[in-house]
Protein backbone atom coordinates (compact mmCIF):
# COMPACT_ATOMS: atom_id res chain seq x y z
CA UNK A 1 0.00 0.00 0.00
CA UNK A 2 1.37 3.50 -0.86
CA UNK A 3 1.96 5.78 2.01
CA UNK A 4 -0.20 8.96 1.57
CA UNK A 5 1.82 11.95 0.41
CA UNK A 6 0.90 15.77 -0.50
CA UNK A 7 0.38 17.01 -3.79
CA UNK A 8 2.90 19.14 -3.80
CA UNK A 9 5.43 16.29 -2.66
CA UNK A 10 4.59 14.36 -5.96
CA UNK A 11 4.74 17.50 -7.98
CA UNK A 12 8.52 18.12 -6.68
CA UNK A 13 9.37 14.44 -6.81
CA UNK A 14 7.92 14.67 -10.93
CA UNK A 15 10.25 17.32 -11.08
CA UNK A 16 13.21 16.13 -9.45
CA UNK A 17 13.04 13.05 -11.40
CA UNK A 18 12.35 15.23 -14.92
CA UNK A 19 14.56 18.04 -14.20
CA UNK A 20 17.35 17.63 -16.47
CA UNK A 21 14.37 17.61 -19.51
CA UNK A 22 12.89 20.75 -18.09
CA UNK A 23 16.20 22.60 -17.81
CA UNK A 24 16.92 21.04 -21.35
CA UNK A 25 13.42 22.28 -22.82
CA UNK A 26 13.61 25.72 -21.24
CA UNK A 27 17.52 26.62 -21.79
CA UNK A 28 16.79 25.62 -25.54
CA UNK A 29 13.25 27.25 -25.60
CA UNK A 30 15.10 30.65 -24.28
CA UNK A 31 17.60 30.35 -27.36
CA UNK A 32 15.47 30.15 -29.89
CA UNK A 33 13.22 32.76 -28.97
CA UNK A 34 16.83 35.23 -28.10
CA UNK A 35 17.76 34.03 -31.85
CA UNK A 36 14.37 34.66 -33.14
CA UNK A 37 14.35 37.81 -32.29
CA UNK A 38 17.69 38.95 -33.15
CA UNK A 39 17.74 37.30 -36.11
CA UNK A 40 14.43 37.14 -37.46
CA UNK A 41 12.99 40.34 -36.14
CA UNK A 42 16.25 42.53 -36.41
CA UNK A 43 15.97 43.09 -32.75
CA UNK A 44 20.10 43.50 -32.04
CA UNK A 45 20.89 42.53 -28.72
CA UNK A 46 22.88 44.80 -26.19
CA UNK A 47 26.21 44.07 -24.32
CA UNK A 48 23.76 43.03 -21.24
CA UNK A 49 21.94 40.57 -22.95
CA UNK A 50 24.83 38.94 -24.70
CA UNK A 51 26.25 38.45 -21.58
CA UNK A 52 22.95 36.80 -20.33
CA UNK A 53 23.21 34.44 -23.31
CA UNK A 54 26.79 33.37 -22.66
CA UNK A 55 25.00 32.04 -19.18
CA UNK A 56 21.75 30.49 -20.86
CA UNK A 57 23.55 28.68 -24.30
CA UNK A 58 26.06 26.50 -22.97
CA UNK A 59 23.50 24.94 -20.88
CA UNK A 60 21.44 23.48 -23.48
CA UNK A 61 24.84 21.51 -24.33
CA UNK A 62 25.16 20.87 -20.50
CA UNK A 63 21.76 19.32 -20.49
CA UNK A 64 21.96 17.38 -23.56
CA UNK A 65 25.00 15.56 -22.16
CA UNK A 66 23.38 15.15 -19.09
CA UNK A 67 20.31 13.57 -20.65
CA UNK A 68 22.32 11.38 -22.85
CA UNK A 69 24.61 9.84 -20.59
CA UNK A 70 22.20 9.89 -17.65
CA UNK A 71 23.88 11.90 -15.69
CA UNK A 72 22.70 14.37 -12.70
CA UNK A 73 26.08 15.61 -11.76
CA UNK A 74 25.76 18.62 -14.35
CA UNK A 75 23.12 20.51 -11.54
CA UNK A 76 25.59 22.34 -9.73
CA UNK A 77 27.41 23.64 -12.69
CA UNK A 78 23.68 24.59 -13.73
CA UNK A 79 22.95 27.10 -10.80
CA UNK A 80 26.14 28.50 -11.03
CA UNK A 81 25.38 29.49 -14.64
CA UNK A 82 21.63 30.18 -13.59
CA UNK A 83 23.07 32.35 -10.99
CA UNK A 84 25.40 34.25 -12.90
CA UNK A 85 22.93 35.11 -15.50
CA UNK A 86 20.42 36.16 -13.24
CA UNK A 87 22.26 38.31 -11.51
CA UNK A 88 23.40 40.15 -14.45
CA UNK A 89 20.05 39.91 -16.00
CA UNK A 90 18.64 41.76 -12.43
CA UNK A 91 20.77 44.19 -12.40
CA UNK A 92 19.79 45.10 -16.16
CA UNK A 93 16.25 44.88 -15.21
CA UNK A 94 16.96 47.20 -12.05
CA UNK A 95 18.72 49.89 -14.13
CA UNK A 96 15.85 49.83 -16.94
CA UNK A 97 13.19 50.06 -14.35
CA UNK A 98 15.00 52.73 -12.45
CA UNK A 99 17.96 54.45 -13.81
CA UNK A 100 20.01 53.88 -16.69
CA UNK A 101 23.33 56.55 -15.37
CA UNK A 102 25.62 53.42 -15.05
CA UNK A 103 24.63 50.70 -18.11
CA UNK A 104 27.68 50.09 -20.03
CA UNK A 105 26.44 50.84 -23.52
CA UNK A 106 28.60 51.65 -26.52
CA UNK A 107 28.42 54.56 -28.59
CA UNK A 108 27.44 52.31 -31.63
CA UNK A 109 25.13 49.65 -30.84
CA UNK A 110 21.97 48.79 -29.47
CA UNK A 111 21.62 50.46 -26.03
CA UNK A 112 21.31 48.37 -22.92
CA UNK A 113 18.51 51.05 -21.63
CA UNK A 114 15.93 50.75 -24.12
CA UNK A 115 13.03 48.83 -23.19
CA UNK A 116 11.88 46.67 -26.49
CA UNK A 117 9.29 45.12 -24.64
CA UNK A 118 7.25 46.50 -21.74
CA UNK A 119 4.14 44.99 -21.01
CA UNK A 120 1.82 45.58 -17.77
CA UNK A 121 4.10 48.42 -16.73
CA UNK A 122 7.49 46.31 -15.31
CA UNK A 123 7.83 42.98 -17.60
CA UNK A 124 10.81 43.63 -20.04
CA UNK A 125 13.26 41.27 -21.61
CA UNK A 126 15.46 40.98 -18.56
CA UNK A 127 12.71 40.44 -16.31
CA UNK A 128 11.61 37.25 -18.27
CA UNK A 129 15.58 36.16 -18.33
CA UNK A 130 15.35 36.77 -14.61
CA UNK A 131 12.64 34.56 -14.40
CA UNK A 132 14.00 31.82 -16.80
CA UNK A 133 17.18 31.97 -15.08
CA UNK A 134 15.37 31.36 -11.34
CA UNK A 135 12.99 28.48 -12.93
CA UNK A 136 16.47 26.62 -13.78
CA UNK A 137 18.08 26.78 -10.23
CA UNK A 138 14.64 26.09 -8.66
CA UNK A 139 14.13 22.95 -11.01
CA UNK A 140 17.77 22.01 -10.71
CA UNK A 141 17.88 22.01 -6.50
CA UNK A 142 14.46 19.76 -7.18
CA UNK A 143 16.71 17.18 -9.18
CA UNK A 144 19.49 17.53 -6.64
CA UNK A 145 17.31 16.56 -3.68
CA UNK A 146 15.73 13.82 -5.80
CA UNK A 147 18.54 12.12 -6.73
CA UNK A 148 20.52 12.24 -3.44
CA UNK A 149 23.18 14.48 -4.79
CA UNK A 150 25.79 16.15 -2.59
CA UNK A 151 24.73 19.58 -1.30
Amino acid sequence: MRKQVPAFADIAESIGKRGLLIGFVVSLGAAVLTLFYSDYLGIEPCPLCWWQRIFMFPQIILFGMALWKRDAYIVDYSIVLSVIGGGIALYQHALQMFGEGSLPCPATGPSCAQRILFEFGYITFPLMAVSLFAFIIVTMLYVRANRGLRV
